[in-house]
């Protein structure tokens, strides 16, 4: 049986706000479709109905840039096809399709698209069950 972390739901909990949904970040060129939203429920009954698994498809025009932010909860991304620019402490990564990364959430990072073809990103998220709107977040809000 898997079993979350007092601190990890700590964690989770604290970023229920839904204040924090409502401030935007620096953005340009940037499309966002939510595919899946889906209220966790099953054997984990210290998070059932607390949080929500949120499939979410960008695309990055060429271009485009989402500024710093980081996010309402963690997740995995995936590069589904083009070349992603992730900056974090300074430190640039190039992403490519296929690849797979994982963001906690609390780290202050950028993404862009620095080519001349779009990029597609799906973001696999775990949110407050009650958070409406894009899960970015400026690092100011905290």
């Amino acid at each position: 049986m898997i079993r979350f972390t007092p601190l990890l739901l700590l964690v989770l909990l604290n970023v229920a706000d839904d204040s924090l949904a409502q401030q935007r970040v620096d953005a340009k060129g940037i499309t966002a479709g939510v595919r899946l939203e889906e209220v966790i429920s099953g054997h984990l009954g210290d998070i059932n109905s607390k949080f929500k698994f949120r499939v979410t498809e960008l695309t990055f025009a060429p271009g485009a840039y989402l500024g710093e932010h980081h996010h309402a909860g963690p997740g995995i991304r995936l590069v589904a096809s083009g070349k992603l620019t992730f900056v974090q402490a300074g430190k640039p990564t190039l992403y490519q399709a296929g690849d797979y990364f994982y963001e906690s959430g609390n780290v202050v990072h950028t993404a862009s698209n620095k080519t001349k073809s779009p990029v597609r990103v799906i973001f696999i998220e775990v949110l407050p069950t009650q958070w409406a709107g894009p899960s970015a977040i400026p690092p100011k809000a905290y």
